[in-house]
């Protein structure tokens, strides 16, 4: 027997305080063709089972009807739980705390959530918020992902404790598949296949992942005074004899401009002069050896010299080289 969507009201999830449009055209689909969340005509040997929680976050998860009307609803608990992990970590996270919080019992949790796991799902996709819109961009694809990685950047660094909460699937939460969408759109114009837009996304999320758990491990740790000491510290121990190259650096302030926000968005735009090489140049590029800023927190502008910007210019004009692309996932 097929279940019925049960649209979201009191308990939509933070983070989305209205289901968008694509969100009721899913549950008015699914109710017409009497389908459940989690099967279809043919989907049973095509997708395994949706999980209960993604069920939750998508709100295509009947609740029950027995019994009084409940008091508590899925917002609240997802809010309880983020306000507990942002005060007390992931350590001091559990459904008993949770239920403290609410000054409800335990198990009246377990009328909306199955387990802890699943509440951190909804925890995770209600802190990142919702997608930014791009469309704004121009048709700058570079633009608009450096303000999409920055984005989820910025969620990070608000939330440090969902970079604790351990990846077991790709993210199928209502945000996290709205910032997919996002990123996609941005990359429609480029001249790269469907999966190497896709591989482009992954590549971003993997580097803003890995740079902001970083800065949390550096914070919790209390780290901060060592960064900011960094090169004078590397001064003390080492000497311009053995170690020329360091000193040379720490001459030249390498370990102090810019500092973590630099570094990244430096990071950043190598990564989209990779991609560029494949996708083409965005609309950003204009005059004569010259490129406009694209990395926030650069200073002044960047210039080419003519005769290296000449060169670039006729690698970018030539066909790229996809004999090495690797095949698409299967």
């Amino acid at each position: 027997m097929s279940r019925r969507v049960n649209p979201r009201s009191e308990d939509d999830l933070p983070g989305v305080s209205s289901p968008p449009q694509w969100v009721g055209s899913l549950r008015s689909g699914a109710r017409s063709a009497g389908l459940s969340a989690t099967t279809g005509p043919d989907a049973a040997a095509a997708a395994p089972p949706m999980p209960p929680s993604i069920e939750l976050a998508w709100g295509l998860r009947e609740h029950p009807r027995r019994g009084p009307k409940p008091g508590l609803s899925l917002a609240r608990i997802v809010a309880a739980g983020i306000k507990v992990a942002a005060t007390e970590g992931l350590g001091g996270l559990s459904m008993g705390r949770v239920a403290s919080e609410l000054g409800v019992a335990t198990m009246a949790l377990y009328r909306h959530v199955s387990a802890k796991d699943e509440l951190l799902t909804l925890m995770v996709d209600a802190a990142i918020g919702p997608a930014p819109a791009l469309e704004d961009s121009g048709g700058d694809w570079r633009a608009g992902l450096t303000r999409w990685a920055q984005g989820v950047r910025a969620a990070y660094r608000r939330n440090p404790w969902a970079l604790r909460v351990p990846i077991g699937a790709p993210p199928l939460g209502p945000n996290n598949v709205a910032w997919l969408e996002s990123a996609l759109r941005v990359l429609a114009p480029t001249r790269l296949a469907e999966y190497e837009k896709a591989s482009t996304v992954l590549l971003l999320s993997f580097y803003v992942r890995s740079e902001a758990t970083l800065m949390a491990d550096i914070a919790a740790a209390s780290g901060a005074e060592q960064v900011a000491a960094y090169d004078s510290l590397l001064t003390m121990l080492t000497d311009a004899v053995h170690f020329p190259a360091i000193h040379r650096a720490v001459a030249g302030g390498a370990f102090r401009q810019g500092g973590p926000d630099g570094y990244f968005n430096y990071g950043l735009g190598r990564i989209l002069d990779g991609i560029e090489k494949l996708a083409g140049p965005s609309p950003a590029v204009s005059g004569e050896g010259t490129r406009r800023i694209r990395d926030p927190g650069d200073a002044q502008p960047a210039s080419l010299p003519p005769r290296t910007a000449s060169r670039r210019r006729g690698v970018r004009s030539s066909p790229p080289d996809r004999g090495a692309r690797p095949a698409p996932p299967r």
